[in-house]
């Protein structure tokens, strides 16, 4: 088995080795043979990039969000003055992210969300918000128009009265029309919307992300909050990428700690302190509450187990 990065020269393949061993806390499943780390474009590249780019793949990063750490690592680089293989880049100047605050920023919601509920129908949405969870949101699918707008204006009902923050997944201009606090959107759905349209309505904007790539396409909105996931295995959906670990979600809190942050993807209870343990300040959840034998007992453990982190929510901006 070859135990270095082929086609690379000596002192770039011994960086690649060293990152590569520094970051292991980062690595998806078995390390990729170093064989299939090099690619033929790599040969135009400096050693430094090479290096990066090598061992990203080794790690197991998808090549565009290798592509972002290596820029990144580059910038990071120039701005110390030298190359530190220990050093994984966090700084947000180095991935190119503009300062804060931002003029064209959607309305921010608060920094620490809490325990945030992802519930299908607004039955769902009226009983957590009575048992006190604070953030929720509300993920209805039908192919029915006038059914998602009847679902979307009684999980608006549901929350008066109460201290819940309620987003609405993927329709944005339902949830607006219906005066819901704010909406949540995936990037297959940035694709198709106005972000300038969405702003206009007055809404939080919470947007997903899987990787390095989509946290810089998400911050190139200034949404309101930004999820990270998934950080474990779920069947709730199919996903396109494999779970991004606790590991993984610690080095993207780092990078995206001026936003609200947001964990999601296969969290209970037994896995919340290490999820917590990455700086993220708030917790989705869905069957770890709707599949639990008594819901409103589980969402309170899981908000003990967040106060205990420091992680309840502020009041709203």
């Amino acid at each position: 088995m070859t135990t270095t990065p082929t086609h690379l020269p000596d002192a770039a393949a011994k960086l690649a080795i060293d990152i590569a061993q520094q970051h292991a806390t980062l690595q998806l499943g078995e390390p990729a043979a170093w064989t299939s780390t090099v690619l033929p474009a790599d040969a135009a590249l400096d050693a430094h990039t090479q290096a990066v780019l090598s061992a990203c793949r080794r790690l197991g990063f998808v090549e565009h969000d290798a592509q972002a750490v290596a820029l990144a690592w580059a910038a990071q680089s120039r701005r110390l003055g030298r190359m530190d293989p220990a050093a994984w880049p966090h700084e947000p100047a180095d991935f190119g992210l503009a300062p804060f605050p931002r003029a064209q920023s959607f309305p921010p919601c608060p920094q620490r969300l809490g325990l945030y509920a992802v519930l299908p129908d607004a039955q769902w949405v009226a009983r957590m918000a009575r048992a006190g969870v604070p953030t929720l949101q509300l993920r209805f699918k039908s192919a029915d128009p006038a059914a998602i707008k009847r679902e979307v204006a009684a999980a608006v009902q549901a929350v008066r009265g109460t201290q819940a923050l309620l987003f609405i997944n993927d329709h944005w201009q339902i949830a607006a029309d219906c005066g819901a606090y704010g909406a949540h959107l995936g990037q297959e759905d940035l694709d198709a919307s106005s972000l300038r349209d969405i702003q206009a309505t007055g809404l939080r904007l919470g947007l997903s992300t899987h990787g390095y790539a989509e946290m810089l396409r998400a911050d190139a909105a200034s949404p309101s909050y930004i999820a990270m996931g998934a950080v474990y295995a779920t069947n709730l959906k199919r996903m396109a990428t494999a779970p991004q670990g606790p590991g993984r979600l610690a080095a993207y809190a780092r990078l995206l700690r001026h936003y609200p942050l947001v964990a999601i993807g296969g969290i209970d209870e037994t896995r919340l302190p290490e999820v917590l343990a990455s700086g993220v300040g708030s917790v989705a959840v869905v069957r770890a509450i709707t599949a639990a034998a008594s819901p409103e007992d589980a969402a309170s453990a899981l908000q003990r187990a967040i106060e205990r982190r420091g992680g309840m929510p502020r009041e709203p901006g």
